[in-house]
């Protein structure tokens, strides 16, 4: 019934089939077949997926805004680190499964719902959700399109879905995408910051919509208001202490990135916590989430650290920009039994302390829970907390200057109150920016709160917070690879001029293992059944050594089993006449010299997101250069060993 029977009269020319011929409706459903097909093909053109993007930002924020839903009404740690090493080119099996989409949910949500008692985000964990369905996504392209996996192109999926996370998280696309350029690669393509920007835009448009769909907002507004006096925010004087805050944040990151990877070491090597952890995650889960809550108790301890707020909470009375030591200088509110919705700020005060002992006593606990916190093997984010801590440490500055100076600061004539919410705008966009080594957390804190008044003093402290953490400590998510020992490139801190004549020479492995076109087979099965390379330069023949590419493993195994049966008794084959049968070989395109400089290996290695390259002298194959060599060249950089 399939055969082609003819034209049908009036037709375009082209035979159609009886099925077709004696069908219902046959115009209408050749309409709707063109349309689908022209629509097909204006899609899915090759390079417009414009419209995965925005699936992605939309999609995410109706997962985050649910997740926020959820956890109002009623896969372990952040993964951020995980998606730095797969950017810089390493294949971590199984890490971007859409089968671990809904574990991830689940748990997060669950991390949520202990609110203040575990003190933990989602803004890591959302940004592994938003890799994994780019990830997906991609692969659904891939399919409906027909074309072959495009590394470059995933990748490009993969660093818009980091801005997504950000984005849907905070409703901030700006920041979002500055973020995921500072955190995730050192070197970022201008395509890709267009692409991010479209789905971090539409993202950030879908959660912030959601809310006044469901009447939380009467229209689209920031996500945490302030009321900044707009004429004069900050007086000229008040910079020196906005720096000197800066300062401050700095050094108490340091204190904090330097702690926490020392008490995650400790943790991962110490017998009894090990064990604990390889064996039985949710008893160490449960002790740790145990020792928390007995602290946070509001009716215990927790009365003294404003316990009974939840994470959108404290930051609405941080930001508030009157001065609560001056408000109960005279006065001496009762300590409510019930949170005040009205009067938030009443958590932070408590008739046996001051507010001054209240926010210090709060800064303390904080600080080695969430240290503490970052051990518990759940999915959690650890920006808010950090951003939190940082805004409680601005506050107590703030509240301290408005003590000493409770008329204001007086310039120009002009008297001008000090107002502690700037300086908990300030103190949370520098000790967030310190920890995480960005600068795009003081973007994060004007779209925040909807307000750039404070602009200046806000980047002068994240600028002298980030100059003091980024010169002594790793940042928090660096440091996380460096206790998990993932395999990442890490950056060249020494930059004085004597790191410079450091060449490839110095470092290079002088050990390579070469193949021949003149090899004969035996020798070739000898090579790679004593090592395990996953591919070997090639070398026009054993005397001259001059190279001319570079073979795999897996295709050097496969034309070895199938040229096994043909060799004849007293007959020599050579690896020539494997490559003549078809066998294929990879042109060297790029390749060092012994006199290329460590900074230059370097930035190759993380632009083109290499694994390791031949080192050649005259065309002459004389070394390797991999991640092994580059780490230990770098660290020698920075700690030197001592002479012999």
């Amino acid at each position: 019934m399939e055969e082609l029977v003819g034209l049908r009269e009036g037709s375009s020319g082209d035979p159609v089939t009886l099925q077709e011929l004696w069908g219902p409706c046959p115009r209408i459903r050749r309409g709707i077949r063109g349309g689908l097909e022209w629509l097909k093909q204006r899609l899915f053109r090759v390079g417009e997926d414009w419209y995965f993007l925005m699936t992605l930002g939309v999609l995410m924020a109706l997962i985050s805004y649910t997740m926020s839903f959820m956890v109002g009404r009623v896969v372990r740690g952040s993964g951020i680190p995980e998606l730095k090493t797969i950017l810089s080119g390493v294949v971590l099996e199984d890490y971007l499964d859409i089968k671990n989409f809904g574990a991830k949910v689940v748990g997060l949500t669950c991390t949520l719902a202990s609110g203040s008692t575990i003190f933990l985000g989602k803004v890591g964990p959302f940004v592994h959700l938003c890799v994994m369905m780019a990830a997906y996504l991609g692969r659904v392209r891939t399919k409906t399109t027909g074309e072959s996996e495009n590394k470059i192109k995933q990748n490009e999926m993969l660093v818009a879905a980091a801005a997504v996370g950000v984005a849907t998280v905070f409703a901030a696309p700006f920041s979002g995408v500055l973020f995921s350029i500072e955190v995730m690669s050192s070197h970022f393509s201008v395509w890709d910051y267009w692409r991010g920007f479209f789905a971090a835009t539409c993202g950030a448009f879908m959660f912030r919509l959601l809310a006044v769909f469901n009447s939380e907002q009467g229209t689209i507004t920031s996500l945490f208001k302030t009321s900044f006096p707009v004429d004069v925010p900050f007086d000229l004087p008040e910079i020196f202490f906005f720096v000197a805050l800066g300062a401050v944040c700095g050094i108490l990151s340091c204190a904090y990135l330097f702690c926490q990877r020392t008490f995650l070491t400790f943790v991962k090597t110490n017998p009894v916590t090990s064990k604990l952890l390889a064996t039985s995650k949710p008893l160490y889960s449960a002790l740790a989430a145990l020792v928390l809550a007995s602290i946070t108790y509001p009716p215990g301890v927790g009365r003294f650290m404003a316990s009974r707020l939840s994470m959108k909470e404290h930051l609405d009375t941080l930001f508030d920009n009157n001065s609560w030591a001056l408000m109960t200088r005279n006065s001496s509110p009762p300590w409510p039994a019930e949170p005040d919705p009205q009067n938030l700020w009443f958590e932070w005060y408590h008739p046996r302390f001051t507010v001054f002992g209240t926010l210090a006593f709060f800064l303390v606990m904080k600080f080695w829970m969430l240290i503490l916190a970052t051990t518990i093997p759940m999915p959690a984010g650890y920006f808010m907390p950090i951003f939190i801590f940082g805004a409680a440490t601005g506050r107590l500055i703030g509240e301290a200057l408005s003590v000493a100076f409770p008329e204001g600061i007086v310039a120009g004539g002009v008297i001008n109150p000090i107002m502690p919410g700037g300086y908990a705008l300030a103190g949370a966009a520098a000790f967030s920016g310190a920890v995480t080594h960005t600068i795009s957390t003081a973007l994060l804190a004007f779209e925040l709160t909807g307000q750039i008044v404070h602009a200046l003093p806000v980047l002068m402290a994240v600028l002298a917070a980030n100059a003091i953490a980024q010169s002594c400590q790793p940042s928090f998510y660096d440091g996380t690879i460096i206790v998990k020992k993932l395999p990442y490139l890490p950056w060249i801190r020494g930059r004085k001029i004597s790191s410079h004549r450091v060449i490839v020479e110095h470092f290079m492995n002088c050990g390579i293992t070469t193949l021949a076109k003149d090899m004969p087979l035996e020798e070739v099965a000898k090579v790679l059944t004593s090592t395990e390379k996953a591919q070997y330069p090639l070398v026009e023949s054993t005397e001259s050594q001059i190279l001319v590419g570079t073979m795999q493993r897996a295709h050097l195994l496969q034309a070895l089993q199938s040229e096994s049966p043909s060799w004849a008794p007293g007959h020599q084959r050579y690896l020539q006449d494997v490559l003549a049968g078809g066998c294929p070989m990879e042109p060297v395109t790029l390749q060092l010299s012994p006199e290329t400089s460590l900074h230059e290996a370097h930035n190759l290695f993380e632009l083109l997101n290499l694994q390791s390259l031949c080192v050649t002298s005259r065309g002459r194959a004389v070394g390797t250069v991999s991640w092994v060599e580059l780490k230990k060249a770098i660290s020698n950089l920075t700690n030197p060993p001592a002479p012999k």
